[in-house]
């Protein structure tokens, strides 16, 4: 299901569903059974995997892999770029992977080039500025460990 007011440009599986105002480049790889909600921007270079939930107001940018069964909520802010000035020559994207089974919390802040391990939790509001280990819950700004889940 391909909502009529969004702009999907890529191959999306039969089984994935795609709400109102969303942009999927040509080559985004979407995986099947997938949910993707209203105002969400998926670039050329971005992987989601199968059974993943990207909430509304969600920008996945060029470099970003989200593995299978990755729950991203509401307004999350994801990042390609270290070091961001408008037209600058000497770019880099670096890659940021979020495993298996993560959940990123509403309002969540990742930098990049980073890993958000397999199965990990990132609580609401939190900014992740380093890599976060499989089962875990990380909190805060910046966020920190909490517990083993």
């Amino acid at each position: 299901m391909i909502h009529p007011l969004s702009d999907c440009q890529a191959q999306i599986p039969e089984s994935t569903k795609v709400w109102q105002f969303c942009v999927i480049l040509p080559n985004a790889k979407i995986g099947e059974n997938c949910n993707i909600c209203s105002h969400c921007l998926i670039e050329n270079e971005a992987v989601i995997g199968n059974n993943c939930t990207i909430k509304c107001g969600v920008q996945i940018w060029d470099g970003l892999t989200l593995e299978d069964n990755v729950c991203v909520g509401a307004n999350v802010t994801f990042t390609n770029d270290r070091y961001p000035h408008a037209k600058n020559a000497d770019w880099k994207l670096e890659k940021t992977i979020i495993k298996e089974g993560a959940s990123i919390g509403a309002g969540s802040t990742i930098l990049c080039g980073i890993t958000i391990g397999e199965g990990a939790m990132i609580g609401a509001g939190s900014v992740v500025t380093k890599d976060v280990p499989a089962g875990e819950v990380w909190v805060g700004n910046p966020a920190k460990f909490l517990k083993k889940i």
